[in-house]
Parts: C-alpha cells; sequence; structure tokens
C-alpha cells in the first residue's frame, strides 16, 4: 500500500510540472509586446502609428493573423481578419453558446468599449471595433470570410447571435 501511495505521489507532483510551466507562460505573456501564439499578449507599443488616409485594405488578403488589442482591458490577441468593400472586419464565433462566451470574451468587450489598436507587419492601426449584426453587407463579409478561412459563418449565423462581426473603422 504504501508503494502505490508513493507512485501516486510520484506521478502527481511530475503532473504539476507541465501545468506550472504553461501557467507561467501565460502570465508571463501577458507582460509582452502583444501576443505569441497560443497566449493573449500586453499592449501593442511596438511599430510605427498610422497616420494619414485609411489605407486600402485588401493588403490583409495575404495576411492569415493580425495582432489586435483593445484598450480596455489593454490585452492583445492573434486573430483572423478579412477585407470586403474597402473595409476590414473581425469576427467570433460560438458566441451562441455559453462556453463561447465564456471562453472568447473579446467581443463583450469590444462591445462595450470598441476601441482597439491592430498591429500589421510592424504598423499600428487605431481602430473603433463597431459590430454589425444584420443587412445585406453581412452577405460579402461572410462571403469573404468562408473563401479565405475554414469557416462555415454565414449571415443567419450573425444575425442569430451565433457570430459577432465587428467592422475595424477608423478611430474618430
Amino acid at each position: 500500500m504504501k508503494l502505490i501511495k508513493r507512485i501516486f505521489i510520484f506521478v502527481f507532483c511530475l503532473s504539476l510540472i507541465p501545468i506550472a510551466a504553461v501557467a507561467t507562460a501565460g502570465a508571463k505573456a501577458r507582460f509582452d509586446d502583444g501576443p505569441n501564439r497560443v497566449f493573449s499578449g500586453g499592449p501593442l507599443i511596438a511599430g510605427d502609428l498610422h497616420t494619414g488616409p485609411e489605407p486600402d485594405w485588401s493588403f490583409v488578403e495575404s495576411i492569415r493573423t493580425i495582432e489586435m488589442q483593445l484598450l480596455d482591458p489593454p490585452l492583445s490577441r492573434r486573430i483572423w481578419t478579412a477585407e470586403y468593400g474597402g473595409k476590414v472586419y473581425v469576427w467570433s464565433g460560438y458566441m451562441g453558446t455559453t462556453v463561447g462566451r465564456l471562453w472568447k470574451r473579446w467581443p463583450s468587450q469590444a462591445e462595450r468599449d470598441g476601441r482597439a489598436v491592430i498591429r500589421i507587419n510592424g504598423v499600428r492601426y487605431e481602430r473603433e471595433l463597431k459590430r454589425i449584426k444584420s443587412g445585406e453587407v453581412l452577405e460579402g463579409i461572410t462571403a469573404a470570410i468562408t473563401a479565405k478561412y475554414p469557416s462555415q459563418t454565414t449571415r443567419t449565423a450573425v444575425e442569430e447571435g451565433g457570430v459577432w462581426v465587428f467592422e475595424m473603422a477608423p478611430r474618430s
């Protein structure tokens, strides 16, 4: 019986090593300039701040992910993006489920305070996230999303609240 107890304690202690490593890496990432591949990061600080006219966003079609930071809370994450009609968009799926809303808190935070900074190719852009809940424009946006990513996003899913879509408009 003592041997089984010692083996259990040994295995338990060994299992704490990767748990502690992951928790430490996640906590450390919150202080970094931007997210890494797995964890959210701190505020986007590095990179020139874009000034001047609104860019031609078609260049995002060749970019897989961008870095996005909300101002409140000042956390950054990697996120998919799509361009449609000269505007740039981000979205979040699984918003119609409790697990999705717990897992993805940034959409609710963006709806409360849409001020954001995005960083693409080392350039930062100040944006205002504006949620789009309905309208004909969703046909084009969801077509752009499904053409670029393995997503089944539809206008109906957005209008029913399962997917939240945000235009990343210039900040006024």
